[in-house]
């Protein structure tokens, strides 16, 4: 890593670190403008039953969550964080734009998608990167970068979460494509307008010119991978195959990583592999948000928000996916007020306490969609059910999803983070996929799904979230149980 402590003052960290945050929440804003609709997409659209739909959508979501692995090395190695950054988001650029110019076929939508994999595996780990860089060695202002640098995630997402759907039913989706084509347009804009204020942040091959036999074997290698994420996506066999393939080597390489930890680095390992499985349980459950949830929306929520007979506004079903980072920005604030209390008066919650406190949440987000669906008197629960339901879901994704890194930092020995980290976003592709094969519990493959009764899907979904409910109660209970033994394992940490 290049180090650029001696030659950037707090303003050039500060314009470098808006670089890449403007890049960012462009980069986001194209990657969930199209999450809202894609799933929508195949099955409106391509005429895909939600079977198809939801295995493909999971695949695509493994994969999504793999490929960081090869750009991170890429980015370290090979071609420099600062440069596959941009192609990253150049690559990411041309997937939404082939998903928006290039037709209605299935062919077209696997290249895209293979695109769209291969683009976001060299951008978001190198985007990461640069930030670390920037901050290098000042953890106080690292920890404040990283906190801005989630909520611009957050900014770009729900922007393009409302945006994409409503250009998707005004002008059709080849516009909704394309504007996160436009998005990711901007950013990478930002970048070549001010790439100046980056000139000195870098990894190592950032600074070094790339040989163009190397510049050739990277683009032969994405374009070998885009068309192998395609065949995977072309074929259920190889999807299942792969999954199991990547859960397998990540257990076998947690034995071998804890054979030959030291007897002082097995607690903090086994504390890390039960908080990590918690993190992988939750995915499954986040899943849920853009399969059985979207499709819920699309089939038995009303659209119209009325309060006191008047009318406020209206959401199509994609938009309600929106409600996620609205609940993450609002919900940000007040968990970081919650632990600033408590760390002044000297009490820690701890991790492992926090994952209990999620689960908690997610029970009750699904409660609540579960009781929506068995007490409604009418086929179309009403919208504020979606609203409501989100809040809880949205705190378990801060109190889960935003420590999962954190458990690594705090258990693992720091010679092989890099490594876990690794395993932890495969495992969570893992987990996404897993979370598609439940959505398809409340699958509804028949030929024409806007003709079935609207009371029978209301049904399956409510099926669905009672099974979900239970699942998430169970894992609460479960894992206040092992809650002592993980206080166990901390203490013969410390000692």
């Amino acid at each position: 890593m290049h180090d650029p402590d001696a030659t950037l003052s707090r303003v050039d960290r500060s314009a470098a670190f808006g670089v890449v945050l403007a890049m960012e929440t462009w980069e986001r804003f194209g990657f969930y403008g199209m999450q809202a609709i894609l799933l929508l997409y195949m099955v409106q659209k391509l005429g895909l039953h939600d079977t198809q739909a939801n295995m493909l959508w999971g695949s695509f979501s493994a994969l999504t969550y793999a490929a960081p692995v090869a750009g991170g090395w890429l980015g370290d190695r090979v071609t420099g964080s600062r440069r596959t950054m941009v192609a990253g988001g150049i690559v990411l650029a041309l997937g939404y734009l082939l998903l928006g110019t290039a037709g209605g076929s299935a062919r077209a939508l696997y290249l895209a998608m293979g695109v769209i994999v291969v683009g976001n595996g060299l951008f978001k780990p190198n985007s990461c990167n640069m930030v670390t860089i920037i901050y290098h060695g000042q953890d106080q202002k690292l920890d404040v970068a990283f906190t801005i640098y989630y909520m611009a995630i957050n900014v770009g997402s729900t922007f393009s979460l409302f945006l994409t759907p409503w250009l998707q039913q005004a002008y059709g989706w080849g516009v909704a494509f394309v504007s996160c084509a436009v998005g990711l347009g901007l950013g990478t804009g930002c970048y070549f307008l001010r790439r100046a204020r980056l000139a000195r942040t870098g990894t190592d091959p950032d600074f070094r010119p790339v040989p163009a036999w190397r510049v050739l074997a990277v683009i032969a290698g994405t374009g070998a991978a885009v068309e192998l994420a395609a065949r995977v996506f072309a074929s259920t066999s190889i999807q299942g195959g792969l999954v199991v393939a990547s859960g397998i080597l990540i257990l076998l390489a947690w034995v071998m990583v804890y054979r030959r930890a030291g007897a002082a680095e097995r607690p903090g390992l086994k504390i890390m592999y039960l908080l990590t499985f918690e993190v992988a349980l939750y995915f499954i459950f986040y899943q849920q948000m853009v399969t059985s949830l979207t499709l819920f929306a699309l089939r038995n929520v009303g659209k119209d928000f009325m309060l006191g007979g008047v009318h406020l506004f209206s959401l199509s079903a994609g938009q309600f996916q929106g409600f996620n980072p609205l609940w993450i920005m609002a919900g940000t604030p007040l968990l970081v007020a919650l632990y600033g209390a408590l760390g002044r008066r000297h009490i820690d919650m701890g991790i492992a306490v926090k994952f209990i406190i999620g689960f908690g949440c997610v029970t009750l987000s699904f409660l609540i969609w579960w009781g929506s669906a068995a007490l409604s008197a009418s086929p179309l629960v009403s919208p504020w059910v979606m609203l409501v339901g989100y809040g809880p879901l949205s705190l378990g994704e801060l109190m889960i999803s935003g420590l999962g890194l954190a458990a690594i930092a705090r258990y693992v020995p720091a010679r092989i983070s890099a490594f876990m980290v690794g395993c932890y976003y495969v495992l969570i592709g893992f987990a996404m996929y897993v979370g598609s094969l439940v959505a398809n519990m409340a699958a509804v493959d028949v030929p024409d799904p806007t003709r079935m009764d609207a009371a029978r899907t209301l049904g399956i979904y409510g099926d669905l979230f009672r099974s979900l409910t239970g699942l998430a109660a169970l894992a609460t209970l479960v894992f206040a149980l092992l809650l002592p033994l993980v206080r166990r394992w901390e203490r013969q940490q410390a000692g």
